[in-house]
């Protein structure tokens, strides 16, 4: 974990309530796909924990949706603003596991660390298929993102009003992987833990106190006792948690 100030380079609306920003500076710190940052905001006592969605040594993209009042401070945020970050929070993925055809499930703001992640598994020269899940048309985004990293690209809308109608999991069972991981809500988890057929990491998205282990807030019951989704995760192992 390193504290550091980052400037905003770019923050601009890409889907129905979900924006994009772009910060400059040092992010080195950020070493694996899945990894989130903690951003500090004036005003609010909380700190905002946002996934990487892509980064290098100087730039950091995240994607995060309007659902509160820090988050629609966010928003309002002029390029050029400086930001109080932690960088480099939690595990990360583990992509040695993959197998040569891995697939990715994103549901809603659970997408963005797929990005990276796909980016990297591509260059591995892996196969990978996609699916993104939302509830309706107006919600997508990075489609075209994840088909142009070369990722077979399925979309999933509740409402059908965009590719199939329902969930990620009504693609999931009609595909053959030899991996997966996912970022998303607790429901989608628990019906992919139903329907997946290989071993697999979750991402936990959990309400978060501290983000760095000391409150104990985001603990999870696993196989080897309860882990701080903050530190300990958010990353888990299929085989490890304890539904």
């Amino acid at each position: 974990m390193k504290q550091v100030f980052l400037k905003i380079t770019e923050n601009k609306k890409i889907a129905k309530d979900v924006w994009l920003m772009v910060l400059e500076g040092d992010v080195s710190a950020i070493t694996a796909s899945g990894q989130f940052v903690n951003i500090k905001l004036d005003g609010f006592y909380l700190r905002r924990p946002i996934s990487a969605c892509d980064y290098d040594e100087n730039t950091l993209t995240i994607i995060y949706k309007v659902v509160g009042e820090g988050t629609e401070a966010m928003a309002k945020l002029p390029c050029g603003a400086e930001l109080d970050v932690l960088v480099g929070l939690g595990n990360g993925y583990t992509l040695s596991k993959s197998g040569e055809s891995p697939l990715l499930i994103g549901g809603g703001v659970g997408v963005p660390p797929m990005y990276n992640l796909c980016r990297k598994l591509i260059a591995e020269g892996k196969k990978v298929t996609v699916i993104l899940g939302f509830n309706t048309k107006e919600e997508i985004f990075f489609e075209d993102e994840f088909k142009a990293l070369g990722a077979e690209v399925h979309i999933t809308t509740v409402d059908g009003s965009y590719g199939t109608k329902g969930f990620v999991t009504d693609v999931m069972k009609n595909l053959t992987y030899s991996y997966f991981f996912t970022c998303g809500p607790m429901p989608m988890f628990k019906a992919i833990e139903a329907t997946a057929t290989t071993s697999g990491q979750y991402s936990f998205e959990e309400r978060m106190g501290c983000g760095f282990g000391a409150c104990m807030g985001c603990s999870c019951k696993t196989k080897y006792g309860n882990k701080r989704i903050c530190k300990d995760g958010p990353v888990l192992e299929r085989e490890e948690i304890i539904w």
